[in-house]
């Protein structure tokens, strides 16, 4: 989906372009509730800037687990708060650029619970924007996980996200044979068929990568 600049101050030009960067912030548990008062939780975050929040998730493909979806309304999770990071002077093509260019670096299969996920792409992203970090709380279960990952079953290495996302499934003959053609309109009724599965999926679409040349 590209973005429009009517979601930016924009005149036209880089110069008059700014949006603010904001951080949403989801609940994965209710235990939340109980817990996040001492510094602990366990959450969802998403980016939100040019009137679109850019979160990361978990399938099955080899191609781009970044998605878009209305802000503070990412299906599956219960929103918590927003905090804003910064601004940044960027036109809205350009930044349409900027994150597909990021999309080629985080496939939905690369996605781990302890070592890449959704906090871990928000970071990132965040830095890459702002040059600041997301808070330390946010992603705080997953970095103390960092340091004792070789005690977590395997069974914590996939994410509860991936649970709550809806994943790809590809089933096809070695015999078959596709056009180029045929490939694109498989993939549309396939990322069709991926985002039925979640509430509200009609707000929400993953970001194209741009492709190796």
């Amino acid at each position: 989906m590209a973005i429009s600049s009517s979601s930016s101050d924009c005149n036209g030009n880089k110069s008059d372009c700014c949006a603010t960067v904001v951080l949403n912030v989801y609940d994965l548990t209710p235990l939340n509730n109980y817990t996040h008062w001492i510094g602990f939780g366990i959450f969802h975050s998403g980016i939100e800037v040019y009137g679109r929040e850019f979160g990361f998730g978990a399938h099955e493909l080899s191609s781009s687990g970044v998605f878009e979806v209305e802000p503070r309304k990412c299906p599956g999770f219960i929103y918590r708060r927003s905090i804003t990071l910064g601004q940044i002077n960027m036109h809205p093509s350009e930044f349409q650029t900027f994150i597909e260019n990021m999309a080629s670096e985080y496939y939905g299969d690369t996605y781990h619970l302890i070592s890449k996920n959704c906090n871990h792409f928000t970071d990132d992203l965040s830095r890459r924007l702002t040059g600041k970090r997301i808070p330390g709380w946010v992603n705080r279960l997953a970095n103390l996980g960092a340091l004792c990952s070789c005690l977590l079953p395997e069974s914590l290495q996939v994410s509860n996200v991936k649970q709550q996302m809806p994943e790809w499934h590809v089933n096809m003959d070695d015999s078959d044979q596709e056009t180029d053609d045929d490939q694109e309109i498989n993939g549309n009724e396939e990322e069709k068929h991926l985002l039925s599965q979640l509430p509200g999926y009609e707000d929400v679409s993953y970001v194209k990568e741009v492709q190796a040349k």
